[in-house]
């Protein structure tokens, strides 16, 4: 499994070594710019977005994502207080989390990348 993270800042560290530990491929993009170089190599398994971090244009990264011939799966995650205003993003995940059940679902996610169910457009904790 091949999984890319955009925007990840504060948790890279415990993602790569999770990643390690169930043998997953992690490579994180730090920038739109740095996401398209990476999506030109070929689709990830999972796109993993954080939408917590103030500052970035996710319409921009967004549209880059829509533009791939072949979409990975995207899974984003939030905080409750975060979710009304990433709210527009949702619709174009097809799964979104809220941070810490990301964190705790981190190793199966890593694992199995996102279900039918999910891919589905339900998300678990957001609303």
């Amino acid at each position: 499994l091949i999984v890319r993270f955009a925007n990840i800042e504060s948790s890279s560290t415990r993602i790569r070594e999770t990643a390690r530990l169930t043998g997953t491929t992690a490579e994180f993009a730090r920038s739109k710019d740095e996401l398209e170089v990476r999506l030109a190599d070929g689709p990830p398994d999972l796109l993993i977005v954080d939408l917590t971090i103030q500052g970035w244009d996710y319409a921009a990264i967004f549209a880059a994502l829509e533009r791939q011939e072949v979409r990975a799966p995207i899974l984003a995650f939030t905080t409750h207080v975060l979710a009304k205003s990433t709210q527009p993003y949702h619709g174009r995940c097809d799964r979104v989390v809220t941070k810490e059940t990301f964190t705790q679902e981190l190793p199966q996610i890593l694992k199995s990348g996102v279900s039918t169910r999910e891919r589905a457009g339900v998300s678990d904790d957001i609303s």
